[in-house]
């Protein structure tokens, strides 16, 4: 089990607190971007697979705002919850498999860039979940890519593909489902 300090939490920090000039950025248009999700197992077996992230629109902060009280209250039940009837923000699609919409699409600046986080509201893959004696798949019930990009729409992140979120005092914590890191490599804005 992967548990990981994301960056999730500084994004939805930072989505609340983000200027006028960055909101009007951030509501500029759709993007799409492609990587290869790539994972290694601890015996050494690797697998690829391409993912295309669509981002039809990024949360304002009156949007993220409900959402980040939500769960501060209600935990994940409660971010369930407010995200019925929320519009997509944009979709997930790992290789040839339909499109996963998107409930949360996050952006906040680097200093290398600006990092954008993408949430689901429904897992896309339970990575490991077919060997035996793999650990229920109950609970895991989103999806998690984070990715940082630079001025071009170059860079890197990670995918989980089926995550808890918790929090764990003002930090939001993902619980990937697989027990190894799936990377983005490769990531590249299309044009």
């Amino acid at each position: 089990m992967i548990l990981r300090q994301t960056t999730m939490s500084a994004c939805l920090a930072a989505a609340v607190s983000l200027s006028c000039a960055t909101l009007a950025h951030a509501q500029a248009g759709a993007e799409r971007f492609t990587a290869t999700a790539t994972v290694k197992t601890a015996g050494g077996a690797e697998a690829t697979a391409p993912v295309t992230i669509t981002i039809d629109r990024k949360m304002p902060e009156a949007e993220s705002d409900k959402l980040v009280a939500a769960f501060k209250s209600g935990g994940a039940a409660g971010l369930r919850k407010a995200l019925a009837g929320v519009p997509p923000t944009g979709s997930v699609q790992l290789a040839d498999g339909a499109p996963t919409p998107a409930r949360i699409t996050i952006e906040s600046p680097t200093d290398k860039g600006r990092l954008i986080t993408v949430v689901t509201d429904k897992p896309m893959l339970f990575l490991g979940g077919g060997v035996p004696g793999a650990k229920p798949k109950a609970g895991y019930d989103f999806a998690v890519v984070d990715i940082e990009v630079d001025a071009s729409g170059a860079g890197s992140g990670t995918f989980a593909p089926a995550a808890k979120i918790t929090l764990n005092g003002s930090a939001f914590v993902i619980d990937d489902y697989a027990s190894e890191l799936v990377r983005l490599v490769g990531v590249k804005m299309v044009k």
